[in-house]
């Protein structure tokens, strides 16, 4: 059973980092595929990155270089650390979990487990 929350999310300054995280509350991510999308309003959800189950590691482009996806499976959390933010990376953050087929890693509707979502504000 997978139940997804989302936090850390929070005001900072551009050139700044943030880290957020993903708990399963009911269990590790073991066998799972996991992922990163970010919404704004107004907007449709962009995938951000995603740690497969294989250990592969996918990045949007504009994230590259900037951005890390991580997993404590001790702790039942998977993290996205964020460097050098910029005001464009403002977003609802959101971590989703599945069994997605690798062409599909960076479609939204492949993933069916998700969390609430929480707020990234980057600004001056």
């Amino acid at each position: 059973q997978v139940q997804l929350v989302d936090s850390g999310g929070e005001w900072v300054q551009p050139g700044g980092s943030l880290r957020v995280s993903c708990t399963n509350s009911q269990g590790t991510f073991n066998g799972k595929d996991m992922a990163w999308f970010r919404q704004v309003p107004g907007k449709d959800r962009e995938f951000v990155a995603a740690r497969r189950r294989d250990g592969h590691v996918y990045f949007r482009d504009s994230v590259k270089g900037r951005f890390t996806i991580s997993r404590d499976n001790s702790r039942k959390t998977m993290y996205l650390q964020m460097n050098n933010l910029a005001p464009e990376d403002t977003a609802v953050y959101y971590c989703a979990a599945g069994l997605v087929i690798l062409s599909r890693t960076r479609d939204e509707s492949a993933y069916y487990y998700w969390g609430q979502g929480t707020q990234v504000t980057v600004s001056s």
